[in-house]
């Protein structure tokens, strides 16, 4: 009988140790996934700090001087961070649902862009005054706003630093997704992330 034969305990025994190795080797990738948006999740956190000084610093240093174009302008950078706040959050705790990661990187492109528009209207709001004071303008004292091109311009190289290292997080976290998804694709290994649950992670 075949349950007697040697030769089918053989291979059930080879099928087995495949398995395991090949389980073992789903979970190691599925781990670095989740690993890597970890990192990738801690330059986040960091990025939001900054913005979040940057919103204070420029109600602070301004105050009342603010116009209301600048006033929207940071409401709306304000809104921006909110909202990638809250993907973020989502992502951290689903990091390989598709969906999550997808919003995540909805709401980073629209975080970009705004900080984009609100600097680019402040240093177009102080660079009028600072030039005006410098050509003499009586009525123009050089500082009035309580900020200059100068200072707005360390913030951006400051989110530019940020940008570099979350891009190189970026990187490592993708290169896990594709590493991930390539091993549960393949036959016969893709049978057991079926039969697991292994589901395919989404890129950023």
């Amino acid at each position: 009988m075949l349950w007697s034969s040697p030769l089918f305990w053989i291979a059930f025994a080879i099928f087995l140790f495949w398995a395991l190795g090949a389980y073992n080797r789903l979970m190691r990738l599925r781990s670095a996934v989740v690993q890597s948006f970890g990192s990738f999740d801690a330059h986040m956190v960091r990025l939001v700090a900054l913005l979040g000084e940057f919103g204070a610093a420029q109600s602070v240093q301004r105050g009342s001087l603010l116009a209301d174009e600048d006033v929207q302008a940071l409401a709306a950078l304000q809104g921006a961070v909110t909202q990638f706040s809250a993907s973020l959050a989502m992502a951290r705790a689903r990091p390989l649902q598709g969906d999550a990661v997808a919003a995540l990187s909805a709401a980073r492109e629209v975080l970009r862009a705004t900080w984009a528009t609100a600097l680019q209207k402040l240093l177009a709001d102080t660079a009028q005054p600072a030039a005006l004071a410098s050509a003499g303008d009586p009525g123009v004292a050089t500082g009035s706003t309580g900020s200059s091109p100068v200072v707005l311009s360390i913030w951006q190289v400051r989110w530019e630093e940020h940008t570099v290292q979350n891009e190189q997080a970026i990187r490592v976290f993708n290169e896990a997704v594709v590493q991930y998804n390539s091993a549960i694709a393949q036959f016969p290994a893709s049978l057991l992330a079926w039969v697991f649950g292994f589901k395919a992670a989404r890129a950023l």
